[in-house]
C-alpha cells in the first residue's frame, strides 16, 4: 500500500486539524502507520488530539457508569427478584438466620448509664425510603423547579445502587441551595415529618440509654437539628457537604459518603458501645458488630405495622410550631399526584376566592359546589343586650387557623363583619372580601380603634395574634375583654390534605391560594353562644380572667390544649424574626 504523505505547506492549520483527527480516530499514529508525518507535523497531531482523546475517555466513562453498569445492576436486581419469587412459590429457598436478635428482644431496664449507637434512616425512622425527605428540602428550600427535577430523576434512580442513588439525590437537592434555606427547612419543616415517622420500639430503646450517638450516610445538616433538639442525641455523624460561600455545591466533602462502621471506630477507638441498632443490611451489621449488644430493626415490618407508630402523646417534645407548604409526606407517587393536580388546583383556588365576592347565599352554594367542605354548629344570630346603644356590634372571638377565618364567619353569619389584624400583606387586603383594619401594637391606640369599629358594627378578633396548625391554642391577648361584654366565642378548625394555608417564612399573600388549592379544603365553625354576663369584665372579672376563660372554652370545644406561647415565640422559632409581614421581593415566589 502506498504511504499517504501530508505536508504542512499543502494544508493550513484549521484545514489540517479535522483531517488529522479523522485519521487518528480510525488508525493510531505510530511508526508503522501508513501515514508519514514530519517531526513538526507529529507534534501538531499530538497537540491536536489531546482534547478529543480526553473527551472520548470521559464519554467512555460516563457511558459505562450510566448505561452498562446501571443496566447490569438492574438485571441483577431483576434476577434476584425472579429467583426469590420462584423460590417462594416452590418453598425451596430459605432465608439465612439473622446474626443479631430483633429489637423487640432488647430490654429497657438499667440502661441509663449505657451508650447506644444507631442508624437513623430505617432504624429510628420507619420509612424505607429517604426520597420524601430530600423532596421536602428540594420543594421547601429550593423551589418547585428543583422539586420537579428531583421527581423526574426517579425514572433512572432505581437503576443505581445505594451509594450512587444517594449521591445523585444529594446533588439535585443541594446544588446551589443556600445554607440559610437549609437551616430553615431543618428547623421548621423536617421535624414534623420525622416525628410522624418515628419507630416506636427503636425510640423506646434510644430513650432508655444515657448516651446516644447516631451514625448515618444521609447529609448531617438534614438530621442533626432534629436529633439533638427532639431526641436529645449527643453526637451526630453524617455525610458532610461542600459549601462554597453561602451555598452548597451538591457534592460530599472528602472522603465522600460516611462509612458508618469506620466513623464508629474513629469516634470510640478501642472502646465498644453497649448497644447497637441497625437494619439487616450488610453495612449496618458491620456497625452493630462493633457493639457489645446488637439488635436488628426490620424496615418492612416497621413500615407496615401501625402499632409501631409513635403516638402524639409520646412525642419527646410537643410539636406546636412547624412551617412549610406541604401537608403530606412527598413520596414519589404522592408528589407526582400533586404536580398533576397543581394546574387544576390553581384554577379552583381562583374560582373559590372569586366566589367570596358574590352575595352570601349565592357564594355559599357555589363555594360548596366547588368542593369546599363547610360544617357549622350553634346559633348564628344574636342581638345586642346593650339598651343604651343598640347600634353597638357584637364581638366575635375566635381561634386563628388561617387568614380566611373572618371571611368564613362573615359568610356563615350572612352579614358583613370587620376583622382586625396585627399584620397583613397588601395583596391579602386587596383580595379580602371583608373589611380589614391593621393594629399598631400600641395597646391604648389599638383599644380606641377597636371600640370605634364596634360602634359601627360587628367585629372579629383573633386574640392569639397568629395562626397555629397543630391542636394547641396560644396565649390570648386580654385587650378584647376590655372592649365589650357582648362576646361570642367561635371555635374554628380546618382540614387540608395537600397544602397548608399558612406560612411563617414565606409569602403570606399566597396563604389563601394555597388553602383553596387543596382538593377538598374543610372549615368547621362552632358558635358557642354569648359569654355569660358574670364571666365578663362587666360582671367583675379581670380582662386576663376573661381571656383565659374563653381560651379554655374554645380548647374544650375543639379538643385542643392551651399554652402560654405567643406570636413572638412562633416567629422566633420558625422564621427568626418578630413576625412583621412585609412585601419582601427577595422571597421565593412559590411561597
Amino acid at each position: 500500500m502506498t504511504p499517504i504523505k501530508i505536508h504542512s505547506s499543502t494544508f493550513s492549520l484549521p484545514q489540517l486539524s479535522p483531517i488529522l483527527t479523522l485519521f487518528s480516530y480510525f488508525s493510531p499514529l505510530t511508526a508503522s502507520s501508513n501515514i508519514v508525518l514530519s517531526t513538526y507535523e507529529r507534534k501538531l497531531v499530538s497537540t491536536t488530539m489531546f482534547f478529543p482523546m480526553v473527551l472520548l475517555k470521559l464519554a467512555d466513562w460516563v457511558l459505562y457508569q450510566l448505561l452498562a453498569n446501571s443496566c447490569y445492576r438492574a438485571l441483577r436486581k431483576m434476577r434476584r427478584k425472579y429467583y426469590a419469587f420462584r423460590g417462594s412459590q416452590e418453598n425451596t429457598q430459605q432465608s439465612p438466620p439473622d446474626l443479631f436478635p430483633t429489637i423487640n428482644k432488647c430490654g429497657l431496664d438499667c440502661r441509663g448509664s449505657q451508650t447506644l449507637v444507631s442508624d437513623f434512616h430505617g432504624v429510628l425512622l420507619r420509612s424505607h425510603s429517604f426520597f420524601p425527605y430530600f423532596m421536602l428540602v428540594a420543594f421547601e428550600g429550593g423551589g418547585i423547579l428543583r422539586a420537579l427535577v428531583l421527581l423526574f430523576s426517579c425514572s433512572f434512580l432505581w437503576l443505581l445502587d445505594y451509594e450512587m442513588k444517594l449521591k445523585a439525590m444529594v446533588f439535585i437537592t443541594f446544588s446551589g441551595l443556600t445554607t440559610k434555606d437549609m437551616d430553615n427547612v431543618s428547623r421548621a419543616v423536617l421535624p414534623k415529618f420525622y416525628l410522624e415517622n418515628l419507630n416506636l420500639e427503636a425510640y423506646e430503646v434510644l430513650a432508655s440509654a444515657g448516651t446516644r450517638v447516631v451514625f448515618t450516610s444521609l447529609p448531617r445538616v438534614m438530621v442533626e437539628g432534629f436529633l439533638k433538639e427532639y431526641l436529645d442525641v449527643g453526637d451526630v455523624f453524617g455525610t458532610e457537604l461542600e459549601i462554597n460561600g453561602k451555598r452548597f455545591t451538591g457534592f460530599a466533602s472528602t472522603p465522600g459518603l460516611l462509612v458508618k462502621h469506620r466513623a464508629l471506630k474513629e469516634h470510640f477507638g478501642d472502646k465498644k458501645p453497649d448497644i447497637g441498632l441497625g437494619t439487616p443490611s450488610f453495612n449496618d451489621q458491620l456497625l452493630i458488630s462493633l457493639c457489645k449488644e446488637g439488635y436488628i430493626v426490620n424496615v418492612k415490618e416497621a413500615h407496615e405495622s401501625k402499632s409501631g407508630i409513635l403516638p402524639r402523646e409520646k412525642y419527646p417534645k410537643p410539636l406546636i410550631f412547624h412551617d412549610g407548604r406541604l401537608a403530606f409526606l412527598p413520596t414519589p407517587a404522592a408528589t407526582l399526584a400533586m404536580f398533576l393536580w397543581l394546574p387544576l388546583g390553581i384554577i379552583l383556588a381562583i374560582l373559590r376566592i372569586s366566589v367570596g365576592f358574590l352575595p352570601f347565599k349565592v357564594g355559599t352554594v357555589l363555594g360548596i359546589s366547588t368542593g369546599v367542605d363547610i360544617t357549622v354548629k350553634g346559633c348564628t344570630s344574636w342581638k345586642s343586650d346593650d339598651s343604651q346603644n343598640k347600634k353597638k356590634g357584637i364581638l366575635y372571638v375566635c381561634n386563628h387557623r388561617t387568614l380566611v377565618d373572618p371571611v368564613f364567619l362573615s359568610i356563615l353569619l350572612a352579614k358583613p363583619v370587620t376583622a382586625v389584624t396585627y399584620s397583613l400583606s397588601k395583596m391579602s387586603e386587596f383580595i379580602s372580601t371583608i373589611r380589614t383594619v391593621r393594629l399598631t401594637r400600641d395597646r391604648e391606640q389599638d383599644g380606641l380603634t377597636m371600640k370605634r369599629l364596634l360602634s359601627q358594627g360587628d367585629l372579629v378578633v383573633c386574640p392569639e395574634g397568629t395562626t397555629c396548625r397543630e391542636p394547641y391554642l396560644l396565649r390570648f391577648s386580654s385587650l378584647f375583654a376590655e372592649l365589650s361584654d357582648e362576646i361570642v366565642p367561635v371555635a374554628v378548625n380546618t382540614k387540608v390534605t395537600m397544602f397548608y394555608g399558612t406560612t411563617a417564612s414565606g409569602l403570606k399573600w399566597l396563604d389563601p391560594f394555597f388553602f383553596f388549592m387543596n382538593p377538598r379544603p374543610g372549615y368547621a365553625v362552632h358558635f358557642l353562644g354569648k359569654v355569660p354576663k358574670e364571666m365578663t369584665c362587666g360582671g367583675g372579672r379581670s380582662s386576663c380572667e376573661v381571656a383565659n376563660y374563653i381560651q379554655k372554652l374554645l380548647a374544650d370545644a375543639l379538643g385542643f390544649e392551651c399554652t402560654n406561647l405567643t406570636r413572638r415565640d412562633k416567629y422566633l422559632m420558625l422564621a427568626g424574626n418578630e413576625g412583621v409581614v412585609g412585601d419582601n421581593k427577595k422571597k421565593k415566589p412559590y411561597f
